[in-house]
């Protein structure tokens, strides 16, 4: 199980997977597991350093959604207790951007920001 706080998975937000994938894999030596997401991310890729994941990427698609946030790294923090956490977030002065949604095989799932604006995701996995 994910250890509480800690950095559970990071994703690259970019517009051109192919790219990204050739860069990475070019540098960093990895290769990627793709898994299809549907409407309107398409192909989740998942980075892998052998058997071991190690991150994953997917395309930001055009619209509102991503107008003019530029290609970006998104951290994603395991938490216990995702809707408690989140009462304590707006207590110390966060913002829920997106409020828990869940994700089959992943975990459930929030997008928040402290009090700078600094966005992230809070997560509670689902067991490995």
């Amino acid at each position: 199980m994910a250890e509480h706080g800690t950095f559970y998975w990071n994703e690259l937000m970019t517009r051109d997977t192919a790219r990204a994938k050739d860069f990475y894999g070019k540098t960093l030596g990895w290769t990627f597991s793709d898994m299809p997401m549907g409407e309107p991310f398409g192909t989740y890729h998942v980075a892998m350093i052998g058997e071991k994941m190690v991150g994953g990427m997917m395309t930001m698609p055009p619209g509102p959604m991503f107008d003019g946030i530029p290609e970006h790294w998104f951290c994603y923090i395991a938490v216990d207790d995702l809707d408690a956490r989140l009462a304590k977030l707006k207590a110390e002065g966060g913002t829920v951007i997106r409020e828990p949604f869940d994700v089959d095989g992943v975990g459930r799932i929030a997008i928040v920001s402290d009090p700078g604006g600094a966005a992230q995701g809070w997560m509670v996995p689902v067991p490995m």
